[in-house]
Parts: structure tokens; C-alpha cells; sequence
């Protein structure tokens, strides 16, 4: 990668995220209070929470025919309890935020328990 791709990626990147955030301050009002606009900004976080735990579960060495070894299965158990944590708080709290802190820390958490004691 050249220097003069990696800069226009990042403008690139950086003129989207500024028209995606500019975006709903030149819409006029009226179109801001449509009944799906609504109901699609009730429903994206929990859309963003399915997609970060589809991402989360991508697990490449897991098949049906190879065995895990110690290292990778306190990974899988870590992701799973991990998984059900995050799950749980979201629907307690409604938090997207919360959520992916208390994921972060309990993956880290849980592999470290996992490898720590069973291994």
C-alpha cells in the first residue's frame, strides 16, 4: 500500500463519517418524525448488538471433525459465557455501551479463569 492510498482511505473514511453525522441536522423535521424512521432507531441497537455477537462467534478452528485443544476450548467457553453475560445485561439495562464493556472485560475475564484453573 502506497502512502497516497492509505491518505485517500482515510479521507474517505472520514467524509462518511462526517456525512453520516451531518446527515440528520439537513433533513428537515418533518421527515425526522416518520413512524419507520421511528421504529428503526428503536430497533438498531438491538441490531448492532446480533451483528457484534455473529462477528463475536466466528470461531475458525471449530469443526465437527477436529479436536480442541486446551487453549481453544477455554476460548470457546470464555466466548459463550461471555455471550450469555452480555446478553443478559443488555436486556436488564437496554445499555448498548454497558454492554460491550461488560463483554470485553468478561471475555478477558473468563479466558483468564478458564485458562487459570482448568488448564
Amino acid at each position: 500500500m502506497t502512502s497516497s492510498y492509505l491518505i485517500l482511505a482515510t479521507l474517505a473514511m472520514a467524509a462518511v463519517t462526517f456525512i453520516t453525522r451531518a446527515l440528520p441536522a439537513l433533513i428537515p423535521r418533518k421527515l425526522l418524525d416518520t413512524p419507520w424512521l421511528h421504529r428503526l432507531n428503536e430497533s438498531l441497537p438491538l441490531s448492532v448488538m446480533v451483528l457484534l455477537i455473529l462477528t463475536s462467534l466466528s470461531y475458525q478452528d471449530l469443526s465437527t471433525t477436529v479436536t480442541l485443544n486446551d487453549t481453544e476450548l477455554h476460548l470457546l467457553m470464555a466466548q459463550v459465557g461471555a455471550l450469555i453475560l452480555v446478553l443478559f445485561i443488555y436486556h436488564i439495562s437496554r445499555q448498548l455501551l454497558v454492554s460491550m464493556v461488560v463483554g470485553i472485560a468478561a471475555i478477558n475475564g473468563l479466558f483468564w479463569l478458564f485458562s487459570s484453573f482448568l488448564g
